[in-house]
């Protein structure tokens, strides 16, 4: 984004969020109908590029008007959008989702599509990427080998065009790029097949091919149903307080560098010249016996600028509902204080979770679609996603409380309060071989079906 981009945003922080592509299902696919969705995309990255240089420091500060010479002119960011989006998703996605299913045949055709893409770093890229931008892609497509292959998008990439029924089923996948000419490439996703066009001498439609899934390839990941990322309703707050911490900061320089006033004496046209730059201020008196050499002070607004950062600081992280865990009181809190002050932030995750799990859905019900995969078909009807948050543990109370629910409930759910067992039903066929209630041949037969011997 450039710099007058950045400063003509800035002076409409509220830009409008266009929401959903919609179309209908009964229009027929032409290049009028492309370019049509390709104008109003382009509108809708002036709001993405702006949220992408929020989050990568470029605040809007470093590109006002400059000062005159003589006045501190200082430009001081403080990124909280960074800080926000990094900490929610390190607390949302920092340990890895894990993919479950009972069935050990989907389990291991699963497991090995995730390793061969680095799913988990996928996963966490994307999770940050909704939370920039309020929404995010994820792209699917066979290599030569072939093998399944995933990766994310971020919305200055593509997007992808609904029905306009209540179902609001995916019609099209739009993603493109330009060149070092400036040439716009893209394709089209259909259910079926793919659709490459080229702005090249005009926009066109190129020869069409299959793309072995059964629906759409692009799918599209939302932070909430209203797509704003994550820092974007404290836009105004984050750069309130990059305007009045950048100007405590002139005040200091103002302090340190201040004028000298002389009152009662004449200074000739040479000194005069120097004054902006020495800062020295002259005034002349007919009384030459009464010399005043003293420096110019400023009123002192300390107080009250230090009053405006700490409620700003705090505006932002109550608004944006992520937790300052740098704040002394937070690192203070333990037990039942600290599940309270991760409470909104928790709450924030929660919501997440179900949009992505939605997304997951997709993702695994089109992998299935393609016989190369060796799932059923509805095999991702079977899959259960486990989220575990990035958050401090207690484990000694942990136990506590898992013991006290010996005879209320059952093993397996006490095992689930320690954060320290990682999978429950091998814990549990663990503790019956110690308890000599399982065979050692079965537990090492159910370890090879597992693939962990």
């Amino acid at each position: 984004m450039t710099e007058s981009e950045i400063l003509s945003f800035n002076n409409h922080l509220y830009l409008y969020n266009s929401g959903y592509y919609m179309e209908s299902p009964d229009a027929p696919l032409t290049v009028e109908l492309l370019q049509e969705w390709l104008e109003r995309h382009k509108q809708d990255c002036i709001r993405y590029r702006f949220l992408k240089a929020m989050y990568e420091g470029r605040h809007p500060i470093l590109f006002a008007p400059k000062k005159e010479d003589y006045k501190p002119d200082n430009r001081i960011v403080c990124n909280f959008a960074k800080y926000i989006v990094d900490t929610l998703n390190g607390y949302f996605i920092g340990k890895p989702v894990k993919t479950v299913c009972a069935d050990k045949a989907i389990s291991a055709a699963i497991t090995q599509i995730e390793q061969y893409n680095d799913q988990d770093d996928n996963n966490a890229e994307l999770s940050k990427i909704c939370s920039i931008y309020g929404c995010g892609y994820e792209f699917l497509y066979r290599d030569e080998i072939p093998r399944h292959c995933i990766t994310y998008l971020t919305p200055l990439e593509g997007f992808v065009v609904y029905d306009d029924t209540v179902a609001k089923k995916p019609l099209y996948g739009v993603r493109y790029y330009y060149d070092k000419d400036n040439v716009m490439h893209g394709s089209v996703f259909t259910e079926s097949v793919e659709i490459p066009f080229s702005d090249a001498n005009g926009l066109h439609f190129m020869e069409e091919k299959h793309h072995f899934f059964k629906g759409v390839p692009l799918i599209e990941y939302i932070e909430n149903e209203e797509r704003t990322g994550a820092f974007e309703h404290v836009v105004s707050q984050i750069l309130a307080y990059d305007k009045a911490i950048s100007e405590k900061a002139n005040d200091v320089d103002y302090f340190a560098d201040a004028y000298l006033k002389i009152l009662g004496a004449k200074l000739d046209e040479k000194s005069l010249e120097q004054l902006r730059r020495n800062r020295i201020i002259n005034m002349e008196s007919e009384i030459t016996d009464q010399l005043v050499v003293e420096f110019l002070e400023k009123p002192n607004a300390d107080t009250t600028q230090e009053h405006l950062l700490e409620r700003l600081e705090t505006e932002i992280f109550n608004l944006s509902m992520v937790a300052n865990i740098s704040d002394k009181e937070f690192g203070n809190a333990t037990g039942n204080a600290l599940s309270y002050k991760l409470l909104s932030m928790d709450n924030l995750c929660r919501m997440k979770e179900r949009k992505f799990v939605s997304g997951m859905n997709q993702r695994w019900r089109l992998l299935a679609s393609d016989p190369i995969s060796g799932m059923p078909a509805d095999a991702w009807m079977q899959l259960d996603y486990q989220f575990t948050r990035n958050a401090p543990r207690n484990l000694l109370e942990e136990v506590q409380t898992a013991a006290a629910m010996q005879g209320i409930t059952s093993q397996k759910t006490q095992l689930k309060i320690i954060s320290a067992v990682d999978n429950v039903e091998q814990e549990i066929t663990e503790i019956d071989r110690e308890n000599g209630t399982v065979p050692e041949d079965a537990l090492r037969a159910d370890r090879i079906d597992d693939g962990t011997e």
